[in-house]
């Protein structure tokens, strides 16, 4: 077997290739009976006393380095930071490290260390160490950047993505689709007109929120195969089914006319600024409401809720069900 685009795409084809591959030739994956590497969840954990520490490592390889609504340097601290946090962790420090190629403009990289800083104030966290690599031309596409973060969370109180109950609801934070068919409609310069922007932020303002309620069983950002893979991964860790109302899904009628010109379904495009929760049915309201006080979570819906089996099924708009199915791999390529 050779490494393919879809290997690194999310979905079932990127899952294979960590099972079969990297998971088996690891031995030491856990520290201190924390979350593990095996348990393949947005991040791990170290239990240190009354605390856990909350660790999660991104490599951004995004194409192209600039975007509507964002850049690489945005992307890479948002994306990190969206991974602790989910885990109920808040997030307090990155570390960077970035690969560029030899030639690449100054004033580039000052917009994209300048984007990172931005992140990082508004979210309280602090870049706090880094590496910097220079590579050849014609070895490298233009740049690399590789963050991890830390966050904090008390014992006990972390959030996996296998925690869903039968009867949870689940919430999402926002439409769907923003930040792939964004990117699509730009790198392909497509003879249109189009405001659409990709959603990238730090989710941790929605998930403390969300948190301070109670009633948050499971988190999970929908990145690479977007709230098809998410939804699905969910579901299968937690042992449950899902039902969904397709009509309660936020979607940008810019993101339905992208999609439609591609054939490309936005259920399965990454979203790199929204989430998706489990949470207790008697919560599920007040936490909605929370949720949608956040800059980033005005658009939140409740879209569905936990069911018993092992199928995440939708209620489409023409009043049948289908089997929403993860996908093979992101349809939109080097994403993030």
């Amino acid at each position: 077997m050779k490494i393919g685009m879809s290997h690194g795409a999310g979905g079932e084809v990127m899952q294979s290739l960590i099972s079969d591959i990297i998971l088996k030739n690891i031995t030491n994956k856990q520290v201190n009976g924390g979350v593990s590497l095996d348990d393949l969840d947005d991040g791990a954990t170290i239990p240190l006393n009354d605390y856990e520490i909350v660790v999660s490592t991104d490599g951004h390889t995004i194409d192209p380095l600039f975007f509507p609504g964002g850049d690489i340097g945005r992307i890479s601290i948002a994306g990190t930071v969206n991974d602790i946090a989910v885990m109920g962790a808040k997030p307090l420090a990155i570390t960077n490290a970035m690969i560029i190629r030899e030639g690449f403009p100054a004033d580039d990289l000052e917009t994209i260390v300048k984007s990172m800083d931005e992140v990082c104030n508004e979210t309280g966290v602090s870049i706090i160490t880094g590496d910097t690599k220079v590579m050849e031309q014609g070895k490298l596409d233009q740049m690399v950047v590789v963050t991890t973060g830390i966050g904090l969370v008390k014992k006990g109180e972390v959030k996996r993505d296998s925690g869903l109950k039968v009867g949870d609801k689940i919430i999402l934070s926002g439409s769907v689709g923003d930040h792939g068919m964004a990117l699509m409609a730009y790198r392909e310069g497509f003879g249109f007109e189009t405001d659409l922007k990709s959603d990238v932020a730090p989710v941790w303002g929605i998930a403390e929120a969300a948190l301070k309620i109670g009633g948050v069983t499971a988190m999970k950002d929908p990145t690479r195969g977007g709230i098809a893979n998410a939804l699905n991964e969910i579901a299968e860790k937690s042992g449950v089914g899902l039902m969904l109302d397709e009509d309660k899904i936020p979607l940008k009628e810019q993101v339905k006319a992208v999609s439609e010109m591609l054939g490309i379904d936005p259920f399965e495009v990454a979203n790199e600024g929204k989430v998706i929760m489990g949470v207790r049915p008697e919560l599920a309201e007040e936490t909605l409401s929370a949720v949608r006080s956040t800059k980033y979570g005005s658009e939140a819906q409740i879209i569905g809720e936990v069911t018993e089996g092992n199928h995440v099924l939708m209620e489409t708009s023409l009043g049948g069900k289908r089997i929403l199915e993860a996908p093979i791999a992101d349809p939109v390529p080097r994403v993030c």
